[in-house]
């Protein structure tokens, strides 16, 4: 493939994973439907499977786009921004979807609930107990990445590598505590409206928590392999914002559901 063009802009080639990326997920949500109806998991492993190769891989080629091939020039980088921007507000729409289906349920709670909020038998979480530690947890993941981000712009690479390490950490660390919190739930997800709205919230927080330990723990192996520069670096910046901004919806979610909402 030749890298010279007459303009800065980045038109790039024909590739698979955009199809393999659909037929993954597809396959994934078939295999969720096996797995609820038939307990079979084979096909949920096989679109789990087609999903990692292709992130893999596609995420392989976007690298060597930017690190090696000169590919993400100043206006690409600026249109990247961008769709890292809107990616954050649509995901914000998405949480707020969650937090007023609580409200509106909480907040009026109907006579089938008890008239009462949490409802009748429902013994909901202290919020100082896990939920606080985690609160705390991503907290200081909060300030690691931070200190991350501010020695790779200082080309401080070892402190950049220590700062990632340990956010992390902090993030698996953060899943563990919620999926223990989740085994020792005294409530599942079909114990009235507040069961749904609790584990459909914090429960895609924590799957975007998930993928942003992902998003992190590639910016990690990437920094160790000297893919980012002081001036170049937005795929490390776009895992920064992603998890500022999974940080933000714990918050809201530890006030809100968590202390006001028990």
């Amino acid at each position: 493939m030749s890298t010279h063009s007459n303009h800065p802009y980045h038109l790039v080639d024909y590739s698979p994973w955009p199809l393999t990326g659909a037929i993954g997920a597809m396959t994934t949500v078939a295999g969720l439907v096996s797995w609820f109806h038939q307990y079979d998991m084979t096909l949920l492993n096989l679109g789990f499977i087609i999903t990692t190769l292709t992130m893999y891989q596609w995420w392989r080629d976007i690298s060597r786009e930017g690190a090696f091939q000169g590919l993400h020039t100043f206006p690409v980088t600026i249109g990247l921004r961008w769709g890292m921007i809107l990616f954050i507000v649509s995901e914000i729409f998405f949480f707020i979807s969650f937090f007023w289906s609580f409200f509106h349920s909480s907040l009026s709670p109907a006579i089938e609930l008890g008239a009462m909020w949490p409802p009748a038998g429902i013994s909901p979480f202290n919020p100082f107990q896990i939920p606080l530690l985690n609160t705390t947890i991503l907290l200081t993941s909060g300030i690691t990445v931070t200190w991350a981000h501010h020695s790779l712009m200082e080309s401080n690479h070892s402190q950049a590598t220590q700062g990632l390490f340990f956010t992390v950490i902090l993030g698996i660390y953060f899943s563990a505590l919620q999926g223990y919190e989740y085994v020792e739930a005294p409530f599942a997800i079909s114990d009235s409206v507040y069961g749904s709205t609790f584990y459909m919230a914090t429960g895609f927080h924590g799957f975007h928590v998930l993928i942003g330990t992902t998003f992190l723990l590639i910016c990690l192996i990437r920094h160790m392999n000297n893919h980012f520069s002081q001036n170049h670096h937005f795929g490390f910046e776009a895992a920064a914002w992603y998890w500022h901004f999974v940080d933000v919806v714990w918050l809201f979610l530890y006030v809100t559901i968590y202390w006001w909402g028990s």
